[in-house]
């Protein structure tokens, strides 16, 4: 009735050329119909993606606010250490973590094993390790059980030459706009806490250190920040006397930048670093830093394979020989005392954000 009502069919024309004919009209209707249902799904779904009615992502803890920027100054750089980590996991889902480093000027090496079991249907976590200090920790993990969002985790160590043990209590509440944690240490009287706000990109962080034999705070930081996609800005003040920010740009898919900017109230020294990563390929990437003393480093990375990482570091001041640190840095492989003098504090003259 339906296909009668809207085409006029000629009778004399045969069953097959009546069928063609009607599926040739009606298609366009049809296909009309399904965009317009798309068309709205569509609308939908842009709706729901607007500020105000997708869900606020949960913000990051306070330790984590500029890490973008730190990561950038921090990881691909390793001078003067030789270092080697190798993660597995068994068929029964137990992660097995092992990691060794040489320093190659102290020549002292450590190592660690490391031990990772979960059961997901009732949110636990095993954690064990053993380090080459005779060191043995455990750590037991409930998350998302007593309430969502809600972790609490058990953190012992026992040290079975001087049979010394210590024990921490850490919670930490997840959930939209906020992030708290709290720590208490069985052994001292301190209790570390935190919370961050977040609200549009905008992040707000407490934190605090409070002497319970005392009464009184001993660590009282702030910070404050926005963070926008490719773009992060993070500023924080410590104690009241150091003042630091960071800024954190992904330019585009190859090229991430950074500037931080460190100050210590009654000193005149103004500690400021950049910092840039490149990805040449999917496989290999450049990192290079420099500060305010002229210190200068850069690091490659080669993916050779899968898990397996190739890296070279070269650090260099203003005094060497541009041309000799050119022309070795190609069989340079953790040898930076060629090109940096060593210090205890050389490190540490790019600031931490």
């Amino acid at each position: 009735m339906f296909f009668h009502k809207h085409f006029k069919v000629d009778r004399r024309f045969s069953a097959e050329s009546r069928h063609r004919l009607l599926i040739e009209n009606f298609l366009p209707t049809v296909n009309a119909a399904r965009a317009s249902r798309q068309g709205h799904s569509r609308l939908c779904r842009l709706h729901l993606q607007t500020p105000s009615h997708r869900t606020m992502a949960v913000p990051p803890s306070y330790s984590d606010l500029g890490k973008a920027a730190k990561d950038i100054f921090s990881k691909g750089y390793g001078f003067g250490v030789v270092k080697l980590d190798l993660k597995t996991k068994s068929q029964s889902g137990v992660e097995f973590n092992t990691s060794g480093s040489s320093n190659t000027d102290t020549g002292k090496a450590s190592g660690s094993l490391e031990t990772k079991y979960k059961m997901k249907e009732l949110g636990l976590s095993f954690n064990q390790k053993w380090n080459t200090d005779n060191t043995l920790a455990t750590e037991v993990t409930v998350e998302d059980q007593l309430a969502q969002g809600l972790k609490v985790a058990l953190d012992t160590s026992f040290v079975p030459n001087t049979g010394k043990k210590s024990g921490k209590l850490k919670t930490g509440y997840k959930r939209d706009y906020v992030n708290l944690g709290c720590d208490v240490d069985f052994e001292g009287p301190i209790i570390h806490a935190a919370a961050v706000l977040g609200y549009e990109g905008w992040l707000a962080g407490y934190q605090m250190a409070f002497d319970t034999a005392k009464s009184k705070l001993a660590q009282n930081n702030f910070a404050l920040g926005y963070r926008a996609g490719d773009f992060q800005l993070h500023t924080n003040v410590n104690d009241g006397t150091e003042f630091g920010g960071s800024i954190y740009q992904k330019v585009n898919d190859e090229l991430e930048t950074a500037v931080t900017l460190a100050w210590t109230a009654g000193s005149n020294n103004t500690r400021f670093g950049i910092a840039a990563k490149y990805k040449l390929d999917k496989d290999a990437s450049l990192s290079a830093k420099v500060n305010n003393a002229s210190l200068i480093g850069v690091g490659y990375t080669q993916s050779l394979r899968p898990a397996l990482c190739w890296c070279q570091r070269v650090k260099s001041n203003p005094q060497c020989n541009c041309s000799e640190l050119i022309s070795r840095s190609r069989s340079v492989s953790f040898m930076s005392r060629q090109f940096w003098p060593m210090r205890q504090d050389a490190d540490r003259t790019f600031p931490d954000s």
